[in-house]
């Protein structure tokens, strides 16, 4: 497999792993995990820099404002993915996390349509007509919008589409990223070790562990994505990231035992059948373009 959909393959899987890490902390809230990801990222992901001696762009894009406004709404967009997800698992919506990201491949291809002017085939037009039923059929079922599921896709899908145009490359992104976040973070962590509120440092060493292990099982799927991301197409990465929610959705019902009723399953059903017509279609368009090629 090419470098690319291959790092790209590798971070979904990673993702869809990550609610077993989630679930060893669930004892600390959800805003502290994202501070010590924010941190213990900065950290990994500036000494890996440091450690290849590759530093020397960072006092040109600090400079830049251009590239600190675009990294900057990204450090946004990701530090409220992490809160989110991080909330959703720990409050036991395993379910509701993986239907985020199995929707976010139709949110892919209509950021493409919106600001690449890329152009979505009929067929690939009804699989985001099908999706749409999905989720009013769960709206409806449930009483409200499926709010975690659909903030989930957007804010990951405006991440991708942002990491797509930016000029750094993938550790170097993820590092302006993590500096920007990172006075937020480190304040954060700070005033709940002085104020008693932080479990951090208190006598748990397996909870401290695990907690600076967060950099790592952060920075390294979000690079791989990173990296993927530059390199394949819109398309491509909506149908690589059906790895991730898959993983999650077998969490969620065979090891957390979610509640699936029949009502959820039709609503996940619909969304299925428009991942299956989004799929087939585009593996036909790419046999035909192998087959003139």
């Amino acid at each position: 497999m090419p470098a690319g959909p291959l790092a790209a393959a590798l971070a979904y899987c990673l993702w869809g792993l990550f609610p077993l890490y989630i679930k060893l902390v669930a004892d600390v809230p959800a805003m502290e995990i994202v501070l010590h990801r924010s941190v213990w990222s900065l950290v990994f992901v500036f000494g890996m820099l440091a450690v290849l001696g590759r530093l020397a762009w960072l006092p040109a894009a600090l400079r830049d404002r251009k590239v600190v406004g675009l990294f900057g709404l990204n450090a946004l967009l990701l530090a409220g993915n992490w809160s989110l997800y991080v909330w959703a698992v720990n409050h036991d919506r395993v379910l509701d996390a993986s239907l985020g990201y199995f929707i976010n491949p139709l949110v892919n291809v209509l950021l493409g349509f919106v600001v690449l002017h890329e152009r979505p085939r009929p067929a690939q037009w009804a699989a985001v007509a099908v999706a749409a039923c999905g989720v009013l059929w769960l709206a409806l079922g449930a009483g409200h919008v499926p709010w975690v599921s659909l903030v989930l896709a957007c804010t990951f899908g405006l991440y991708g589409l942002l990491r797509k145009l930016a000029t750094l490359g993938a550790a170097e992104g993820l590092a302006l990223e993590t500096l920007l976040l990172g006075p937020v973070a480190v304040g954060g962590l700070l005033w709940l070790g002085v104020s008693g509120q932080g479990h951090f440092a208190q006598g748990n060493f397996s909870r401290d562990g695990l907690l600076l292990l967060a950099g790592p099982f952060t920075a390294i799927p979000l690079l791989l994505f990173a990296y993927g991301a530059r390199r394949v197409t819109l398309a491509t990465l909506g149908l690589l990231q059906y790895l991730g929610p898959s993983i999650q959705f077998v969490l969620g019902v065979f090891l957390y035992h979610e509640p699936f009723t029949l009502q959820r399953g039709l609503g996940f059903g619909l969304i299925w059948l428009a991942l299956v017509l989004y799929s087939a279609e585009s593996w036909r368009a790419m046999r035909q373009r192998r087959a003139a090629a």
